[in-house]
């Protein structure tokens, strides 16, 4: 049974909003094995701790495994000593993976926009990784303003309607992503981290804070500083169109297509994507 701070109701409320994802998207079922990308910052932090700690009352039987996958920016390695001792102290098991992504994107290819192909790297790198460690779920740590954020990008910069899906059923890797964070707001996840005195390793990426994902924070901000509640319509107005399985449960909306090829999996229906990597 994990373990709990003394005097701490660890991320209490961020459990909540992730209680709240998981019940809504059937993100988690009875046998899972759940690799949590642990990136080392707040998200992946929150989300690790969050998944542990629900265990003991969410009425689902589910293992937790943290994955951390180190790019190896600048040659250099990363410490994540902190994130060991925190799986220990919550009797996580944790797996340490070194890759060469950094010196693949910045010093072989010397990528201009080095964000798209990092993300591919780091992402089919998690999937084998996952894969290997006998896991049937990658947990992610993408949040309520991610899901706004990207929802604006793919509309400002590539002019369509969309965003990533709260569950993705990944075929080829007969792996299932999930985002159990994606109704917690970001100011509320850094809030518990600080609270609760969780360790945070910070990127070392040549690129961080400086991408088109934080112009359009900056962007998304000063919107709610002039019209108040203006990003939580934009959430509202992506659960209403229905796509990428982030309809509302009793809209009824629903892409054929995809429910077809689920039924068949014998996957819940409605509430993910599947994908073809």
């Amino acid at each position: 049974m994990p373990q709990v701070r003394k005097g701490k109701a660890v991320v209490q409320r961020v459990m909540g909003y992730m209680r709240k994802a998981i019940t809504e998207f059937r993100m988690i079922e009875n046998g899972d094995r759940i690799a949590v990308g642990v990136s080392g910052g707040k998200d992946s932090v929150a989300l690790l701790v969050g998944l542990q700690q629900l265990r003991r009352f969410i009425g689902i039987e589910y293992e937790v495994v943290a994955l951390t996958l180190d790019p190896g920016f600048g040659g250099q390695e990363t410490d994540y000593s902190a994130i060991a001792a925190l799986c220990a102290e919550y009797s996580i098991p944790y797996e340490l993976r070194r890759t060469q992504i950094g010196k693949i994107v910045f010093d072989e290819r010397k990528e201009k926009h080095p964000c798209s192909l990092c993300a591919r790297l780091r992402r089919g790198a998690l999937h084998d990784s996952a894969k290997e460690l006998s896991c049937n779920k990658l947990a992610l740590g993408h949040h309520f303003n991610d899901v706004v954020e990207t929802f604006m990008l793919n509309l400002f910069k590539e002019g369509r309607i969309g965003c990533f899906a709260p569950v993705t059923y990944l075929s080829r890797k007969d792996l299932t992503m999930i985002r159990p964070l994606v109704f917690a707001p970001e100011k509320e996840i850094s809030a518990a981290i600080r609270k609760n005195g969780l360790p945070v390793v910070k990127s070392i990426c040549p690129a961080d804070g400086a991408t088109a994902r934080e112009e359009m924070k900056s962007f998304l901000r000063e919107r709610e500083r002039e019209d108040h509640g203006f990003t939580y319509r934009m959430f509202g107005a992506l659960r209403r169109s229905g796509v990428d399985g982030w309809g509302y449960p009793e809209s009824g909306l629903r892409n054929p297509e995809i429910d077809g090829k689920v039924r068949k999996t014998g996957l819940p229906a409605g509430s993910q994507t599947r994908t073809q990597l």
